[in-house]
């Protein structure tokens, strides 16, 4: 008894200890520290714990990326966050703490995921994301920019009917037929440049490049790629498709014990208001090099002509 008194600290050497250990937690919620403690900080309870997220969907912005959540969501061990929460772009100075409690409570072997789209063309978000985790898991959902232009601004007219034409926003000078790099729609669509970024924090190897053409035509080909990417099994597979011919995307067949089968909302599949021919050839001129660039950056081929 005796023996083991002698070992214990003494009351002044105990307050010190707490102290420090206090200081250490104040700096984890700070989010200093949150790099090197990576996932193994968490909020425990008997209903699993909130981590930060071991893989994030950081792009791009109608390239698919809500396909992608919501076919993940099939996979018992993926945990996601439904609504985007904007914490690299947005709501950065709400501090680490904030973002976890956003999370889902996940159990050992399980994953914790968002997606925010707007992160891959966020001069800020990769170095922030790096702070909380060197070791995060990243995929961007690339679509033909084209395309993808054509989508964004459908959207936007969506909400806007007053929106100028298209034609109207894609030109600076429509005569001398300068595309306007300014516009959000054009600029997203600029892959190659938004991965610079990302590859001065990231290694190829942690960022996974997701077609959105083939998570339409081949979702379960796609699907296990991913899966594989995040060290999960193969649990998503064909049985989980079919191919909605009035949306033009595949929706997940209806899971037991539900009586429909789930579909993207109203909002995906929009149709498309008739752009001139030119006004689309010119913007595909505009982005062939920086395509080739980004195939030659990835090692992929995405066929964008």
């Amino acid at each position: 008894m005796t023996q083991i008194a002698r070992e214990l600290p003494g009351s002044t050497e105990l307050h010190s200890i707490l102290q420090q250990i206090g200081h250490v937690q104040q700096q984890i919620s700070d989010g200093e520290r949150a790099q090197d403690v990576d996932n193994s900080i968490s909020v425990f309870n008997n209903f699993g714990s909130k981590k930060f997220p071991q893989a994030i969907i950081i792009g791009v912005k109608k390239g698919g990326t809500r396909a992608l959540l919501e076919f993940l969501r099939i996979h018992p061990d993926v945990r996601a966050v439904g609504a985007e929460p904007h914490f690299f772009d947005r709501f950065y100075d709400k501090g680490l703490e904030w973002y976890r409690n956003l999370m889902p409570r996940t159990l050992d072997g399980q994953i914790t995921m968002e997606k925010t789209p707007s992160y891959f063309v966020t001069k800020e978000a990769p170095r922030r994301v790096f702070g909380m985790s060197r070791h995060t898991k990243l995929i961007v959902v690339v679509r033909d920019p084209v395309t993808r232009a054509v989508s964004d601004y459908t959207q936007t007219l969506s909400k806007n009917p007053g929106l100028p034409t298209f034609q109207n926003l894609v030109f600076k000078n429509s005569s001398r037929g300068l595309i306007d790099t300014s516009w959000s729609a054009v600029r997203i669509g600029i892959y190659a440049k938004h991965l610079e970024n990302w590859l001065q924090f990231f290694p190829l190897s942690r960022l996974l490049f997701v077609s959105g053409e083939r998570l339409v035509t081949d979702p379960a080909g796609e699907m296990g790629r991913v899966q594989d990417f995040l060290g999960l099994k193969r649990v998503i597979t064909d049985k989980h498709f079919y191919f909605n011919q009035t949306k033009g995307f595949p929706c997940l067949k209806k899971p037991e014990g539900s009586s429909r089968p789930r579909c993207l909302g109203k909002s995906k599949g929009r149709p498309h208001p008739h752009i001139p021919a030119e006004v689309l050839l010119r913007l595909r001129d505009f982005y062939r090099p920086f395509n080739l660039k980004f195939y030659q950056m990835t090692g992929q081929d995405f066929g964008w002509d």
